[in-house]
């Protein structure tokens, strides 16, 4: 009987049935991702069809401009948190606003027209 040189526990390119599963599903988040991001610059055959060095790099050009926004966002929001006033004195009371508080100098009428 002759033996095969080829057994079936080997492994084409490193790719496993465990890691095929995984590989495939990165590439099409990928995939999912350029076209989803790309606002209607890209349809899923012309990503699937790219050369992986373009696919890749156009991926991390999307990341990039969403994760700048993402910090410009979040850096926007911060500025306006310190600056924001509370409407809430330190005792848990609401403050009134300056046009319904009373005036403090009662001698001094409000004078219309």
């Amino acid at each position: 009987m002759i033996e095969s040189i080829y057994q079936l526990g080997l492994t084409f390119f490193g790719l496993t049935t465990d890691t095929i599963l995984q590989s495939r599903t990165a590439i099409f988040k990928q995939i999912h991702q350029i076209v989803f991001h790309g606002n209607g610059g890209y349809d899923w055959h012309t990503v699937y069809n790219m050369p992986i060095w373009l696919r890749r790099f156009t991926f991390n050009e999307i990341r990039k401009h969403f994760e700048e926004e993402n910090e410009a966002i979040q850096k926007q929001s911060r500025g306006k948190n310190s600056n924001s006033k509370t409407v809430i004195d330190s005792d848990g009371k609401v403050k009134l606003p300056n046009l319904l508080q009373k005036p403090t100098n009662s001698n001094n009428p409000v004078k219309y027209g």
